[in-house]
């Protein structure tokens, strides 16, 4: 349960994220927790050294789709209805769209507690990587971050969105 809009809390955290500022976008927290886990899920190396190798402090493919559609419901509606709040144009809503659409599918067909393998090992799962990828550069480009860089962990995540729960 990352990011929350309703949080109170006041602890210290950066005011950027890379080099943009984190209110630049009147949603930014959600646009955050987008990012994250289109981010994770569009890095094979990433899901491999991590995901697979059970490494702590980044959840897990459930907790990436969680991210993608919990405050959203971009599993319900189209990403389009957040545009200019969460997403800057209607090239990063389509492409959101797309990727929200291919993990959902293959998460319909293993199911949400299934294990990482079946979700690497699903035929359609390079395709929802590369649908991911895409989605992520598009937007980590317009925020002026390195779409290359390896992702934060949750914690960070936590700490530059001041979510409940990261540390002071």
């Amino acid at each position: 349960m990352q990011g929350s809009e309703k949080s109170s809390r006041r602890g210290r955290r950066s005011t950027t994220m890379g080099g943009m500022p984190l209110t630049d976008m009147p949603w930014w927290r959600w646009r955050s927790n987008v990012r994250s886990a289109l981010h994770m899920l569009s890095d094979p190396a990433f899901q491999q050294e991590t995901w697979l190798a059970g490494r702590p402090g980044y959840g897990d493919v459930t907790d990436a789709v969680y991210r993608l559609v919990e405050d959203t419901w971009l599993d319900n509606w189209s990403a389009d209805k957040y545009l200019g709040t969460i997403f800057r144009d209607a090239q990063e809503a389509q492409l959101v769209d797309a990727a929200v659409l291919n993990v959902l599918r293959i998460m319909h067909q293993v199911g949400a507690d299934a294990p990482v393998t079946a979700y690497i090992e699903h035929p359609a799962w390079p395709e929802a990587v590369r649908v991911a990828r895409e989605a992520h550069v598009r937007l980590a480009t317009a925020d002026g971050e390195d779409p290359d860089a390896p992702p934060c962990s949750l914690e960070v995540l936590a700490l530059m969105t001041g979510a409940p729960g990261a540390p002071a």
